[in-house]
């Protein structure tokens, strides 16, 4: 059997046409509607008709969603999505089963069902990225919250004096902080790309290694704060940068040295980078589709 696998993002949606197996057939990706609802209807609808010899569809998208229902409170970036059920609202143009996730959710769900979290019970999945995606696993599965909000990591506070978007969570630990922490060990506002970061740190510059390490230390003490409270047997982090070995290690070893500095009071979980990284959406879509009643 097939299905239609969507990754509804804020410039554009990438689609899959898979197997239950995580098997691609074809793969491509579209510009996402910004203007209006009913434009966004017809752009997946027409997806959908274009590859209507799937049994299924499963979509990711951004916001606080119900995924039992397909109810979704908002839409994160697309402001045009808003107390509304998506599942309903597609079912009156599309004829196949339709589920709807949270993006992050679903990326730990990815892990969960074929990647680096198969087994586990409890778990964090940390995705870095211009946010800090974030999913909560208890026993198995993904915890949603009273109003679905669990696990939005990017607005945890860091600074008890000042509020506001500049002073979470996302704004150290996102992009946005990685490149923060390079421009201030090295002394300048030019900003690298994250290749040209890696690569520099890899390459032993010291200014850049700084930089890096700092940044890492910030993932590294938001993370112990969430072993405290969840005691996860692992953490898994996401994003591109993820793939970056080094700064796997140097979380690892900031990890280490915070738990130390406490007495090695906790017993630290295993640090380990997700497996599946611009497909992640896509094959937790899936599995939360394979798994719903």
């Amino acid at each position: 059997m097939k299905y239609l696998l969507c990754d509804v993002g804020g410039s554009s949606i990438k689609y899959a046409v898979s197997d239950e197996n995580h098997n691609f057939e074809k793969s491509g990706k579209i510009p996402t509607p910004e203007d209006s609802l009913d434009h966004f209807v017809a752009v997946i609808t027409n997806l959908y008709e274009e590859n209507n010899d799937v049994c299924g569809m499963a979509l990711s998208m951004p916001g606080l969603i119900n995924p039992e229902t397909g109810y979704m409170f908002t839409g994160g970036s697309l402001r045009y999505i808003q107390n509304l059920n998506m599942v309903k609202l597609l079912q009156k143009h599309i004829p196949v089963k339709i589920t709807i996730g949270n993006d992050a959710k679903c990326a730990a769900l990815a892990e969960l069902g074929f990647g680096c979290l198969k087994g586990v019970s409890d778990a964090v999945v940390c995705v870095l990225g211009t946010g800090i995606g974030g999913c909560v696993i208890v026993d198995g599965k993904p915890v949603n919250g009273k109003n679905f909000s669990a696990g939005e990591f990017s607005m945890i506070q860091t600074d008890k004096d000042h509020y506001g978007f500049e002073h979470i969570w996302a704004s150290l630990s996102g992009i946005k902080g990685l490149l923060n922490h390079v421009n201030a060990a090295r002394g300048c506002e030019e900003n690298m790309s994250g290749e040209q970061i890696f690569l520099a740190a890899n390459n032993n510059d010291e200014k850049v290694l700084l930089g890096v390490s700092e940044f890492a230390k910030h993932v590294a003490f938001e993370l112990y704060n969430l072993v405290a409270i969840l005691n996860p047997e692992v953490i898994a982090i996401g994003g591109g940068i993820s793939i970056q070995p080094l700064l796997i290690d140097l979380i690892r070893q900031h990890m280490e040295s915070i738990n130390k500095s406490m007495g090695d009071f906790f017993h630290l979980p295993t640090i380990v980078p997700c497996k599946f990284f611009n497909d992640a959406n896509l094959i937790g879509a899936l599995h939360q589709h394979l798994q719903s009643k």
